[in-house]
Formats: C-alpha cells, sequence, structure tokens
C-alpha cells in the first residue's frame, strides 16, 4: 500500500469532494479517484458511498479513517523519532510565506516561552497548507481568511481561534504615485499597471472579486505575476507597478517609501485563522493552543 493513499482518504473523509479533494491534493480528479480505489482494493472494503452528495463514508470507511489519522500520526512520530526530535514536544504548523515572515517569528516567541517545544514549519499556497493539516501532516494551521472565499474545510472538526485582522490594499512607490498621478480605477487610455499574485494563490481569488465586485471598472494591465508577496513588494518598490499587499508586509518594506492608493474601494479586510483539530489532544499542541487562546481576539 502506497502511504499517500492515507493522505488522500484522510483530505476526501475532510473535503466530502472529489474535486476539492484532488485539487488540495495537487492531483488531476481521475488519478485521485484511481488512488482511493486503490486503496479500497486494498483495503477489500467500499470506503466511500458514492450515491450520496455530498461524498460520504461508508460504516467501514468512518472506521478506517480513525485508523488511516492515528497511522499517519504514528509514521510522522516514528520518523521525528528517527531524526532525534522528542514528537512529544514537537508541533508541526503549516502557514503561508507571507504569514511565516511577519507575524510568526513574534507569535512563536510568545507561545513557546518557558516551554521546551520545538517546531517544524510548512509553508505553501492554500491547497498545500490545507492539505497538509487535513491529512494529519501539520498540527496546526494559520491562514488569512475571508467569508467571500471560504476555505475547503469542514469547520465542524475543528477549533478556530481568531488572531488578528489585516488590510490588504493596493501599494505603489510615493515617486510613481505622484509622478503619473496613478490611481483606480485607471481609464482605457491610461491602464494601471499591475503587480499580481499566481493564480494559484489564495489573495489572487480575494483581489479578483475585490476587482469584479468594485463600484465601476478597472483598467489594468498586468505587467507581472508571482506567487509571494516580497516579490511584488520589491517590484512595486522598483516603481513598476501597483501591488496588493497587507499592512504587515509593509514592515520588511519600511525604507522602499510605499503608499497605498487613494481611492480606498479596492482595500480588502481579511482575518487570520487558526485551526486546531478536535481530536488532537498532544500536550504540545493543547499547549501552545492555550496560549493562542488567551491572545486572541473575538471572532
Amino acid at each position: 500500500m502506497d502511504t499517500r493513499w492515507l493522505q488522500d482518504f484522510i483530505t476526501l473523509s475532510e473535503l466530502r469532494n472529489f474535486t476539492r479533494a484532488a485539487e488540495a491534493r495537487n492531483l488531476s480528479q481521475a488519478a485521485f479517484s484511481r488512488r482511493i480505489q486503490s486503496l479500497e482494493n486494498w483495503a477489500g472494503a467500499r470506503l466511500i458511498d458514492r450515491s450520496a452528495f455530498p461524498t460520504q463514508l461508508t460504516e467501514a470507511g468512518e472506521r478506517f479513517r480513525v485508523a488511516a489519522i492515528e497511522l499517519v500520526n504514528q509514521l510522522v512520530e516514528a520518523r521525528a523519532g528517527i531524526a532525534a526530535v522528542p514528537a512529544r514536544n514537537q508541533l508541526r504548523l503549516a502557514t503561508s510565506y507571507a504569514l511565516a515572515t511577519t507575524h510568526l517569528p513574534r507569535w512563536w516567541r510568545d507561545w513557546s516561552a518557558g516551554q521546551q517545544l520545538s517546531c517544524s514549519l510548512q509553508t505553501g499556497n492554500v491547497h498545500d497548507t490545507v492539505s497538509a493539516f487535513t491529512s494529519g501532516a501539520a498540527d496546526l494551521l494559520i491562514c488569512f481568511h475571508q467569508l467571500a472565499q471560504p476555505l475547503p474545510l469542514d469547520l465542524s472538526r475543528y477549533d478556530c481561534l481568531t488572531l488578528g485582522r489585516e488590510l490588504i490594499r493596493p501599494y505603489a512607490a510615493r515617486a510613481l504615485v505622484e509622478r503619473e498621478r496613478l490611481d483606480l480605477p485607471g481609464t482605457t487610455a491610461r491602464p494601471v499597471p499591475l503587480l499580481m499574485y499566481s493564480p494559484s494563490v489564495y489573495f489572487a481569488r480575494l483581489i479578483d472579486a475585490a476587482i469584479e465586485g468594485g463600484p465601476e471598472p478597472l483598467h489594468g494591465v498586468r505587467l507581472f505575476e508571482a506567487e509571494m508577496s516580497d516579490v511584488l513588494g520589491d517590484m512595486a518598490a522598483q516603481g513598476l507597478g501597483v501591488a496588493w499587499l497587507a499592512d504587515s508586509a509593509l514592515r520588511r518594506l519600511e525604507t522602499a517609501d510605499l503608499v497605498p492608493l487613494a481611492n480606498r474601494a479596492w482595500d480588502i479586510e481579511v482575518t487570520i485563522l487558526a485551526f486546531k483539530d478536535r481530536s488532537d489532544a498532544r500536550a504540545a499542541v493543547e499547549a501552545v493552543w492555550r496560549r493562542m487562546a488567551a491572545a486572541a481576539q473575538p471572532a
């Protein structure tokens, strides 16, 4: 049996949708379905009730899910033990690169103070981090969230905390704004130069939704795409165009003289959420979660 089949199955049991689960595992739906069928053949039982909508587990599937999660956790702890890391004191955290480079250093200092803990950090896009979390490869998930673009999570299975709120705003170099009198929405004759996120990035969906729902059509030309806000921020600092950046990202770029555009109609407010599986009672996870909860904001 390929152990990746277990992670596929756990992801499907969380999302209850073949298409979304395949996306979270970065597989085509056909390849994902073949792997689930291979797992069922190995188990000798139907684990998925394909006649139900949304997708449901069979009775055998519900029993197997518990065993699969336990087995994945045992494999992770065994690997940590081989690496001479005390698994009982290790916390595995999945988050975006943007949060890892802005908020996380300060958060981890507060959460781990006085505790002998180690942290294994996984960064990636929303599919990567959600997949790591739902498959049991991460104990905690920390991510940006907006109700208009919900995360592919069965929220009934997880505890959730609000760690903060951010504004994502269109920024440009002050010199460019002043020289070109740059602002949104631009015009057909003078479209705004845009530095945009790659389609796989969560921010890309938020920005696309804000543009589509804006008070008037936005006239812009996409000059550059990247997955990382650091790259887009550096491009904007060089006077190459407008980039949507979280306010916290400006800490690293404080010497770049970036300014938000005057028209605030395309600002985006997001929350920063933390998730923990309710069934995870490991001491290291509980210790950090209590610290997180003490400093959390109202939902």
